[in-house]
């Protein structure tokens, strides 16, 4: 009978570090959402998988130096919403990318409008 208190505590705190997990979610507080950016780079990576999609490109500057980007987007699931597919796009496509600079000043956006190359508008949610 001792021990049955102690089970009882443990699961209490293992149910409170789960539950601190599951609420912990950032959403988009990290963006400056006063301010819209738009870049224009080259995919280096894309990653269509949950929590977020994210989309990894190089910026090349006015000076001539690289900067490497990520822009965050909503869930896959609502990406597939609106569109998106794993294939939507590939290391090497030219993208114009629109969104809310990190307020950190990293190289980090909460997308809100992607242009490819060949002009096609693609917005990472659907209303």
């Amino acid at each position: 009978m001792k021990s049955m208190p102690r089970a009882v505590l443990a699961v209490a705190v293992g149910m409170h570090i789960v539950a601190g997990l599951l609420f912990s979610h950032h959403g988009a507080v990290m963006y400056d959402r006063s301010r819209e950016i738009t870049l224009e780079g080259t995919v280096t990576e894309y990653s269509f998988f949950n929590p977020h999609v994210k989309i990894h490109f190089q910026v090349k500057t006015n000076n001539g130096n690289v900067e490497n980007w990520t822009a965050e987007c909503g869930s896959s699931s609502m990406m597939r919403r609106a569109g998106w597919s794993r294939r939507t796009l590939k290391p090497g496509d030219q993208i114009t990318a629109s969104g809310n600079p990190n307020k950190d000043g990293s190289y980090d956006m909460r997308l809100t409008k992607l242009v490819l190359d060949n002009g096609q508008e693609l917005i990472p949610w659907k209303n």
